[in-house]
């Protein structure tokens, strides 16, 4: 073999290895045969909701029973119920009963920035195919009580947003507890910094994370209402940012609607992304709903301060308070994996 040849193959090779795409995890191969778990989602409906939920509805081993929206979180209820429909027909799912709630919090006047709320409102720029709502005109109150009453299973609920809808619904009936498996609660921040003070929209509060800080006073009577509870706080989630390394993997393989969609939302949001600011909140919980592995927990007693102040919102501990399962820490590098894995499974 001459010299020129041997430099012409190596060449080649270093080509092949620079250009080699990077490698999605492929989806698993064989299919889901139990029964799956039945769950209600509630929401406000933010961007890191969308990725949440997308993921949800792509598992063979969940079933969404309902979508309701707190309106007191980042979108308003019409925006709200609008996206989470069209999410549902993105993923091909048969129609959801979809309801709001109130856009009031409990007590006090805590709201998410308006500049937040109308990005939010508008889906950044994106468009989702149009959906249909099961249940027009019912209140999410009205259809979590519905949906938990009427399953002949226990119901696991998770929350990524304000728990307005929660509280009301358990105020109307506290003896839905009874019926729900666990709830699980993207909220808090319990032994970490909140994320309110260093959103840069000028309210002094360096320990309450967002979701608890917009109704705090909802926050409390689910907290002491007797739910089973894993919470999902900053803690955990702190340890799953979106980085640009995750952004680039699913430009490289983003194989059906769902995963196209995140990219694009991920897309919009680059400037976020490149801040170091943008972590996976809900997506977290909700893989933490489908394989507690992920995650390391710690059963702690917590109150929520719903007295306004600088610690309004705040989750602390207390020795009186709720026994709460708490999620300490996170494996970003298998969440991450179980994450694409779902998006891309056909």
């Amino acid at each position: 073999m001459t010299f020129q040849r041997v430099c012409f193959i190596l060449l080649l090779f270093l080509t092949a290895c620079r250009e080699a795409p990077a490698v999605l995890p492929a989806a698993s191969p064989t299919p889901f045969t139990g029964q799956p778990r039945r769950v209600i989602i509630d929401t406000d409906m933010a961007g890191d909701d969308w990725m949440a939920i997308l993921y949800l509805l792509q598992r063979p081993d969940i079933t969404v029973e309902a979508i309701t929206v707190a309106g007191t979180g980042e979108a308003h209820c019409e925006p709200g119920v609008r996206h989470a429909a069209g999410l549902v027909a993105l993923a091909g799912e048969p129609v959801i009963p979809i309801a709001c709630g109130r856009e009031t919090p409990w007590q006090g006047t805590h709201a998410f920035p308006d500049s937040w709320r109308e990005n939010v409102d508008h889906l950044y720029g994106l468009t989702l195919p149009e959906g249909t709502n099961a249940t027009p005109g019912q209140d999410a109150a009205g259809l979590l009580t519905a949906t938990i009453q009427a399953s002949p299973l226990r119901v696991t609920l998770i929350t990524l947003g304000p728990l307005t809808n929660v509280a009301q619904a358990l105020q109307g009936i506290p003896s839905l507890v009874e019926n729900l498996e666990m709830v699980y609660i993207m909220g808090g921040a319990v032994d970490v910094p909140g994320n309110i003070a260093i959103s840069g929209v000028g309210i002094d509060n360096g320990t309450a994370e967002w979701n608890l800080y917009a109704d705090p006073g909802a926050a409390k009577i689910v907290f002491e209402s007797g739910l089973p509870i894993t919470l999902v706080p900053l803690d955990a989630t702190n340890q799953v940012p979106i980085t640009t390394a995750f952004y680039k993997l699913i430009k490289k393989g983003h194989a059906t609607l769902e995963a196209t969609f995140v990219y694009d939302l991920l897309t919009s949001r680059m400037d976020f992304i490149e801040s170091g600011g943008y972590f996976f909140w809900d997506p977290l919980t909700a893989a933490i709903l489908t394989d507690e592995s992920l995650a390391q927990f710690e059963t702690r007693r917590l109150t929520v301060v719903d007295q306004e102040g600088p610690e309004s919102g705040r989750t602390r501990p207390d020795e009186n308070g709720a026994q709460v399962r708490v999620a300490v820490s996170a494996d970003a590098g298998r969440f991450e994996q179980a994450f694409l894995e779902a998006l891309n499974a056909p």
